[in-house]
């Protein structure tokens, strides 16, 4: 039941939270809106609120906005009246706006949930070493449990995540560690093993054999905002880098997960509790957002490419050029969309459902 519940509050938020930034600034520049759809049809439940109707379809994987002559390709009859509120008929400006509204808002909750988070009291663990692996190049280096890391190489730290970073991404290069004990600062030369553990992206890390206290901290308002920003800031480049990877092929299509793996993870963070499903919400808002915005064809991205080339050209993409952009768009999402699930079947085939790494 938390699989199921969590699959479907993750992606009811997320789509509803993208639509409605079409539909919101649709309405700020007076776009007439025919429909607001939540899932693919069939329709579960169908009600017209003024000129709007709303539809609850029983297929979670999306939904739309349909303007009035949002396609120019379209044979839709307008009546003259209604012309000026037409998508077509609206300043390209206005137009980019529509569109890009939808990835900027589930950018903008995935925000909102951090820095919320962060307000509401969700701890920051803090770089004080609370153990000293025996034999660990930290121990050889002279570490010593209830020591605070200061800095890595003259750069500040605090968080224990920021120390980890540092230090996972530089195995066998010697590192100066600055800490902090009994109220004196010392600085000692320690070179990170290199440990059979790989990161996200299949790289061999760093290890210099420590292990936090526990102790943390609650943040302020204002520092909570900037925890919030810069944790999202985080997040983002972990999308790029990983687009990124997969673009110079360094990462498998392999890696790549759909469906299946969002309603396994969205029903174990529920299970772990509400942070942990808030910070899964965003990661994944995040990912919708940037993927959003790329530049394929019947995705945000792509329209806002069209808008682009009739911004330099002065004419829009129409005809033939953009039914086979199109359709190529079409194609490839098709296809994204039978390689994640396959991952999927195949991961639980030969791995079984749990989704911690081995």
């Amino acid at each position: 039941m938390e699989y199921f519940i969590g699959f479907i509050v993750l992606l009811g938020v997320l789509i509803f939270v993208h639509e409605l930034g079409h539909f919101g600034v649709a309405k700020f520049f007076d776009v007439k809106v025919l429909k607001f759809s939540l899932g693919f049809p069939p329709a579960l439940i169908k009600r017209r609120w003024g000129e709007t109707e709303y539809v609850l379809s029983w297929v979670p994987l999306g939904g739309y906005v349909k303007l009035l002559g949002e396609d120019p390709e379209s044979d839709e009859e307008i009546a003259p009246e209604e012309l000026p509120r037409a998508f077509t008929s609206k300043s390209l400006p206005a137009r980019m706006a529509i569109i890009a509204a939808g990835p900027i808002s589930n950018y903008l909750l995935a925000l909102a949930l951090l820095c919320a988070g962060y307000v509401a009291g969700l701890p920051v663990l803090l770089s004080h070493v609370g153990k000293v692996v025996e034999g660990s190049p930290a121990m050889q280096a002279g570490l010593k449990e209830g020591d605070r890391v200061v800095a890595v190489d003259d750069q500040p730290i605090w968080r224990w995540d920021d120390m980890r970073q540092i230090i996972e991404k530089r195995p066998n290069d010697q590192l100066q560690v600055t800490v902090e004990r009994n109220g004196l600062r010392t600085t000692l030369p320690v070179t990170p093993a290199l440990s059979e553990d790989k990161d996200a992206f299949g790289r061999p890390m760093g290890r210099i054999g420590v292990i936090p206290s526990g102790e943390k901290v609650t943040l302020g308002f204002f520092a909570a905002i900037g925890e919030g920003c810069r944790f999202t800031w985080y997040l983002t480049g972990l999308v790029f880098e990983t687009l990124a990877k997969l673009v110079k092929m360094e990462i498998s299509a392999k890696a790549l997960s759909g469906p299946i793996t969002i309603a396994q993870a969205s029903g174990e963070s529920l299970k772990a509790g509400l942070y942990s499903f808030v910070f899964l919400l965003s990661f994944i808002s995040i990912n919708l957002a940037v993927i959003n915005l790329l530049p394929v064809p019947i995705l945000d991205g792509g329209h806002l490419l069209f808008f682009l080339i009739e911004a330099i050209t002065r004419r829009p993409v129409t005809g033939k050029a953009r039914e086979i952009a199109t359709q190529l768009g079409l194609l490839f999402i098709i296809f994204l969309m039978v390689l994640v699930f396959y991952n999927d079947i195949h991961r639980i085939v030969t791995e079984g459902w749990d989704l911690r790494p081995r």
